[in-house]
Order: C-alpha cells, then structure tokens, then sequence
C-alpha cells in the first residue's frame, strides 16, 4: 500500500507519459495500486452489448488509472505544476502548502 500525495477532487497536472500536460480533476484515487483516475486522461473506449438498461449498445468512453508518480499538484497561483510541503497550522492540523509560492492547497 503506497502513500499517495493526491487526494480526490485534486486538480493534477500528467507530468510524464502519454497524456503529459494535460489538467483534470482526480476522480479516483487507488491507494493498494498506486494509481490515480485523472477526468480527462488516458480515455479507454469499451465495446458494450445492448442490454435491457442500454438497449441501444454500443461504445463507452471513460478514463482509466495512470500511476500516481505521473501526475503533480496544479497550483491556481503559480499557474504550474508543483512540489508539495505538509505544514502544520495554528490548530496544530497538517496542510499542503506550494513549496513555490507557501499557499495553501485545499
């Protein structure tokens, strides 16, 4: 089980690989594999029968998972991919700062 420095609803940016530079929203996070699903990337096509609730069959596009170590956080301010620093705040809770610009990274 790998520890994955993307959480859900993250906006990523593909750092390597067939996709690089393409943004999107992490969808999916697989912690056991390592891999994350990024709205936007690596689209899969799948062929499906018709069926009672499809009647009319046909082809499916959704995204597929794509390693964890490919994507990097966006940051809105520095309008670029970047490192994360882990922080702790006044409350004494831990949060993702830019290692760039310190903001904070919801």
């Amino acid at each position: 089980m790998a520890k994955i420095h993307v959480k859900r609803g993250d906006v990523v940016t593909v750092i390597s690989g067939e996709g690089r530079g393409k943004r999107g929203k992490v969808l999916e996070v697989h912690p056991k594999s390592g891999r994350v699903i990024v709205d936007g990337v690596n689209i899969q096509k799948k062929h499906t029968r018709p069926t009672q609730t499809n009647p009319q069959g046909g082809i499916i596009e959704k995204p597929g998972p794509i390693d964890a170590s490919n994507v990097a956080l966006y940051c809105s301010n520095c309008k670029a991919p970047v490192k994360v620093k882990r922080v702790r705040n006044a409350n004494g809770e831990l949060e993702r700062q830019c290692k760039k610009c310190a903001k904070t990274i919801k």
